[in-house]
């Protein structure tokens, strides 16, 4: 029985040798003549796989536009995903967002997954970043102030959260607070 370093030999003469025939077989009336590429010069499997998984998440990472609703009643505010309305909280500050358990259920963060980005679109060209929710989910900060959706908007454009309890408010395209007709409902 052959010992354990023959058998490792013969298996890589094996796998080049297969290497070979494969790349004859695919280059075969293409007129190519490039040599095989040999184990000795491929990346190891693991680098393969990882650039692999990298180029698929690169391809499927979604990256979030924000960009300018407008009502004649508060003039242009931030919208988020599917034309919805993004609203700030007042207690919270660049770093901490104050909402974190009970009003979740109403104002729901605009969060971001692993490898998601957001940019603003025409006319929104504050400064994006994220804090990190008690929760563990990276929420986006436009301009110093966490971003959140309302539950109570239905349809893009809704603006049903706006001066609510005199704390959730409109964001303008400068990240600045709208306070219109509806400030300190509740």
């Amino acid at each position: 029985m052959p010992d354990m370093t023959t058998l490792i030999r013969r298996n890589r003469v094996g796998v080049l040798a297969a290497s070979a025939l494969l790349f004859a077989a695919c280059n075969a009336g293409t007129g190519q003549t490039t040599a095989p590429t040999t184990a000795a010069t491929q990346p190891p499997a693991s680098v393969a796989a990882s650039a692999a998984a990298s180029a698929e998440a690169s391809q499927s990472a979604t990256a979030y536009e924000i960009a300018l609703g407008s009502s004649t009643k508060y003039g242009k505010f931030l919208t988020g995903e599917d034309g919805k309305t993004l609203y700030m909280f007042k207690p919270d500050t660049a770093t901490t967002s104050a909402c974190n358990t009970g009003c979740v259920d109403s104002w729901p963060p605009f969060t971001l997954d692993a490898g998601e980005t957001v940019k603003g679109g025409s006319g929104v060209s504050g400064t994006f970043t994220t804090v990190t929710r008690s929760d563990g989910g990276m929420q986006v900060v436009y301009n110093g102030h966490p971003l959140y959706y309302f539950s109570g908007d239905q349809a893009a454009g809704d603006t049903n959260g706006e001066g609510l309890n005199s704390k959730w408010y409109l964001l303008d395209a400068d990240g600045n607070q709208i306070s219109g007709a509806a400030a300190g409902r509740y």
